[in-house]
């Protein structure tokens, strides 16, 4: 009897057992929050698992999501600097600059709307802006999925994380996971309301300050993260080059309109406000008691305040108790 060689090849093949792939790892991961935070929402098709969360660190830490593979996600973000930047503008590949300063990423879990503009609806598909903006990282996300799929490693984190190779929607899910998990929530001034410690007397007067009518700042900045997530304009420029909101709806009276950051580790992320133009909270401290330019835009609570020197300096002595030293060390956040 004879036999097709190509039948033959088939049943051949057939007959090979294929190496299973791991298994999907759906181990929870859970925050750790203080009683004063409330717990994030987290979208129910990337639920925070060890495995996700851990492809997502190593997304974060990885050169290869770069055209040239010469810079992360991290060097833009570094934990020492409460994953902000110290730089006005970041340099992308080949040295690229931007135009918007680097902000931090704690507590990103409670953000709506992400980007200084708000132009991002959510956190999962974030990471798209960076990895394919020319000056930033300028890789397609197709060639970045490309690139980790050649990798063994990366071809079982994806499995184990979601049960499919890396893709768009895997790589942005797992780099939300990770980033979700960056949690500020343990500086002097959360100690101070757990009972723990006092404030010094500086730092107290600013805290009253800081709550006060005279001051309005716990208007913008308020709640357990320091911030209602709102845009307004503040002052800053009468005339912008960057537009702000404007630039994602289109509305003149979105000119110069931006988020209202979190004042979470404020005293580490210097330069400030979106282009980086105030070197340090000295002078953000007198932008908004000077109350700031004419522009039409500027929100009404943007006044003239009339703090003396010695009151500037108590809201600074404050604005360093929202310092969290163990979140510039976790060991979690590390590469």
């Amino acid at each position: 009897m004879r036999y097709c060689p190509f039948l033959l090849l088939l049943l051949f093949f057939a007959s090979c057992e294929k190496e299973p792939a791991s298994p999907v790892d759906t181990t929870p991961y859970v925050l750790e929050l203080p009683p004063h935070f409330p717990y994030p929402d987290i979208p129910e098709d990337n639920e925070l698992t060890e495995a996700r969360v851990a492809l997502g660190k190593m997304l974060f830490f990885e050169p290869a999501m770069s055209v040239d593979s010469s810079i992360t996600c991290g060097a833009c973000h570094k934990q020492s600097l409460a994953f902000a930047d110290d730089l006005p503008i970041s340099p992308g590949v080949r040295g690229r600059l931007g135009f918007r300063n680097s902000p931090t990423l704690a507590n990103l879990a409670y953000l709506t709307k992400v980007n200084k503009d708000g132009g991002v609806p959510k956190l999962d598909i974030q990471a798209l802006v960076p990895i394919e903006d020319h000056a930033e990282m300028d890789l397609p996300i197709l060639h970045a999925a490309e690139r980790l799929n050649a990798d063994p490693e990366y071809v079982d984190a994806f499995q184990r994380a979601y049960g499919e190779p890396a893709n768009p929607f895997t790589i942005t899910r797992a780099l939300g996971a990770f980033q979700r998990t960056l949690i500020s929530a343990n500086s002097t001034y959360d100690q101070y309301l757990m009972g723990e410690v006092s404030l010094n007397a500086a730092a107290e007067r600013g805290r009253q300050l800081f709550f006060s009518d005279a001051t309005n700042c716990s208007s913008c900045h308020g709640g357990f993260n320091f911030t209602e997530n709102g845009f307004f304009n503040n002052g800053l420029y009468e005339t912008y080059e960057d537009w702000g909101r404007r630039r994602v709806t289109g509305l003149p009276e979105d000119d110069g309109v931006f988020r209202v950051p979190t004042l979470r580790n404020i005293a580490l992320t210097a330069p400030y406000m979106h282009d980086g133009s105030l070197p340090d909270l000295q002078a953000v401290l007198e932008h908004y008691n000077t109350g700031g330019t004419t522009h039409p835009n500027k929100d009404s609570r943007i006044r003239p305040l009339g703090l003396s020197t010695e009151q500037m300096a108590d809201l600074e002595a404050f604005l360093h108790t929202l310092t969290d030293a163990s979140f510039l060390t976790d060991q979690r956040f590390k590469p």
